[in-house]
């Protein structure tokens, strides 16, 4: 039996393999109102009867000026929930685990009117120039994290992430570089994201595992490195993180900062976590030949993988991958002479 095909469990939650389905925004036209169609019912099913053990619906959002584009999933209000249900009653039904990203854009937010953020500074040119949030505004969004978060458990989900990556609102408050408040909640950087988990903790079973998207490394001038976030992720797992989806950048690019992006690239800054804070993680970044996940796992630098674009172009991908490491897996009966 490969590493990659091995069953993973952690607290309540066992997946069938180490296969992860990162998530990756659909911005589906038909998605105005936050609440998934036609189009997430049969991408996401399609990854379950490929294989996937763990997937990770796409980002969100627990306001409506919170998603990135109006385009995108949300789950602000009790009537979305019915809608995410059927998904993920339908993703059970072929052997996948589900988790809902649960995130808010934060300053990213592209179509709302004005978007909100730590400071009213624009991501860059391109972006609105965002207000400021009050304190009591701050303390109003972890309740609305807390919010979203049991309304994807009343869904049926098996986990949660939480989305502190990427630049969105989470990030923005722990990041030196977009936060430089004089309140509570720029005073500890990590508070509003420590305050979100415990928040989104009170919501959970106790068995749940709670994972949370974390950038390891900022690109910009300035920006934070490895070590920073080795102890933002020591200040969340005792906040409650059972999980780390390790990536990087979003708070800008300046020149000279930013690796080539090759497959693996995240591998290290995974393995640094993972060592430092002994925590499971999860690694993404261009991982789509499953020899090279195979070696990850083998290698004890991270405990899953997950796919992006290769399951994008492959919703079969966890089915193919594999059979070639062990020459045979599991498969849906209707697809059983395929092979």
């Amino acid at each position: 039996m490969s590493y990659l095909s091995k069953p993973y469990t952690l607290k309540g939650l066992t997946l069938r393999n180490r296969v992860v389905m990162s998530p990756m925004c659909q911005y589906s036209v038909d998605a105005e109102d936050g609440i998934p169609n036609d189009w997430h019912f049969v991408h996401y099913t399609s990854r379950a009867i490929g294989g996937a053990g763990l997937i990770i619906i796409e980002m969100t959002d627990v306001d409506p000026d919170g998603r990135i584009t109006n385009r995108d999933l949300g789950l602000w209000s009790d009537e979305q929930v019915p809608a995410f249900r059927k998904l993920i009653d339908q993703l059970h039904k072929y052997g996948a685990k589900v988790a809902i990203q649960v995130a808010h854009a934060g300053r990213k937010a592209q179509d709302a009117v004005q978007p909100v953020g730590p400071e009213n500074v624009a991501f860059d040119a391109k972006y609105k120039q965002p207000r400021a949030l009050t304190t009591e505004e701050v303390w109003q969004l972890v309740g609305k994290f807390a919010d979203g978060a049991r309304r994807a458990v009343e869904a049926g989900v098996d986990t949660i992430e939480l989305h502190g990556a990427h630049g969105y609102l989470i990030h923005q408050f722990q990041s030196p570089n977009s936060n430089r408040r004089e309140d509570e909640f720029g005073q500890d950087l990590s508070k509003f994201g420590v305050e979100v988990i415990k928040a989104v903790k009170q919501v959970l079973p106790p068995d749940m595992p709670l994972i949370m998207r974390i950038s390891a490394v900022e690109y910009a001038e300035g920006g934070y490195d490895v070590d920073y976030a080795i102890d933002l992720c020591r200040k969340y797992r005792e906040a409650g993180v059972d999980v780390f989806d390790v990536s990087s950048g979003g708070d800008g690019v300046s020149a000279g900062r930013k690796p080539g992006n090759f497959p693996g690239y995240h591998v290290p800054l995974a393995r640094a976590i993972k060592k430092a804070l002994d925590v499971p993680v999860i690694t993404v970044g261009l991982i789509d030949d499953e020899k090279l996940a195979e070696s990850i796992l083998g290698g004890g630098d991270a405990d899953l993988v997950a796919i992006g674009r290769g399951m994008l172009r492959n919703p079969y991908w966890a089915v193919d991958a594999l059979r070639k490491l062990d020459g045979k897996t599991d498969v849906v009966k209707q697809y059983e002479r395929g092979y």
